[in-house]
């Protein structure tokens, strides 16, 4: 009997590390937000707006991104944001996300840094109470702006410990090294968030070296690019770095514009626990579940990379052991029951 890798994916279990909620924004609530809000787009249509999500390079998609941002004005539009992305969570059976977002995209428009965290955080607790899904919230800097404005935005942070679990960094990666926000970070630590960052995909390996060894990051997001150090890839798989990947967005950002060259394979015969993810879904092109199907076609992936790549995303989640060990034992049951 042959292996049905799309029915395995579409039903298994999963977690998902590297997604920004500001991403999760379909044209059709971005219109719909724009008609709430009164905010004037640059799109009539719906078809307009898909029209647009044609990207060159990261920048490129930022433009847009940042555009998009600007319905998002009120706690509801938040709620309403997060929700519908935890409603599709839902139906592909994922079980816990951890979220990214970015609040100096609000607060610098006029949006308070309340507003956003307590619409997020309401979304997340009523999914967890009605559709059983974990998360933890991950706050980014944006790495254009200064380190003063990351400074200000972790004063911020300090007050909802109780809701933010860890730093980020995201945002234009070229001429951003990481080192530039090595004292935010190490204010950050003191403070007791968990650090990740954004390295690797546009930027080069080097950045990857500067997140692990300035910021002290306990997980590199994206990190494509550490594969042209094999040096650098010996240490992540000896330190036993997360990788999360988002291979979608790699081909629409051009990162990797054909998956069937994409470094996964090889990250994975370097025993580096690298995770599927999805990035920003709305403007690449698939959520989860498409971005699983979409490089397990690319790179004929067999079902023991599938479960592999799976398990890591429960792995190298910021779960409490227990939790994190009952994820892995839930997965392993579907596993066994499926073949």
């Amino acid at each position: 009997m042959s292996f049905n890798a799309e029915a395995f994916i579409r039903k298994m279990p999963k977690a998902e590390l590297h997604i920004h909620i500001e991403g999760t924004l379909e044209p059709e609530m971005m219109m719909e937000l724009a008609k709430r809000n009164g905010v004037t787009l640059p799109y009539d249509t719906v078809k307009e707006i898909r029209a647009a999500y044609q990207f060159g390079s990261l920048q490129d998609f930022l433009d847009l991104y940042y555009a998009g941002m600007s319905v998002l004005k009120s706690e509801r539009d938040f709620f309403d944001l997060t929700f519908a992305y935890l409603t599709r969570m839902h139906q592909e059976n994922t079980r816990h996300v951890e979220i990214f977002f970015d609040p100096q995209g609000h607060t610098e428009r006029g949006v308070s840094f309340d507003t956003v965290l307590d619409g997020i955080s309401s979304a997340l607790e009523t999914a967890q109470r009605e559709y059983g899904i974990t998360s933890r919230i991950i706050m980014c800097f944006l790495r254009h702006l200064s380190e003063e404005s990351a400074f200000e935005t972790l004063t911020h942070a300090c007050r909802c410990k109780n809701r933010i679990f860890g730093v980020g960094l995201d945002s234009s990666e070229k001429g951003h090294p990481p080192s530039k926000f090595s004292r935010v970070y190490r204010a950050a630590r003191e403070e007791g968030f968990i650090p990740v960052a954004h390295a690797g995909e546009e930027g080069p390996s080097s950045y990857v070296c500067e997140a692990l060894d300035d910021l002290k990051v306990q997980r590199i997001d994206h990190g494509n690019r550490a594969l042209e150090d094999p040096s650098l890839v010996r240490r992540i798989a000896r330190e036993k770095i997360p990788l999360t990947v988002c291979p979608l967005s790699n081909k629409r950002l051009q990162v990797c514009p054909d998956l069937t060259k994409h470094p996964l394979r090889q990250m994975l015969d370097a025993g580096l626990i690298v995770t599927i993810n999805s990035d920003d879904p709305s403007y690449f092109g698939g959520y989860l579940t498409e971005n699983f199907l979409a490089i397990t076609k690319a790179l004929s992936l067999d079902r023991h990379q599938l479960a592999t790549l799976a398990r890591n995303a429960f792995i190298a989640s910021f779960l409490p052991d227990q939790d994190k060990q009952k994820a892995l034992d839930a997965f392993d049951a579907y596993a066994k029951g499926f073949l």
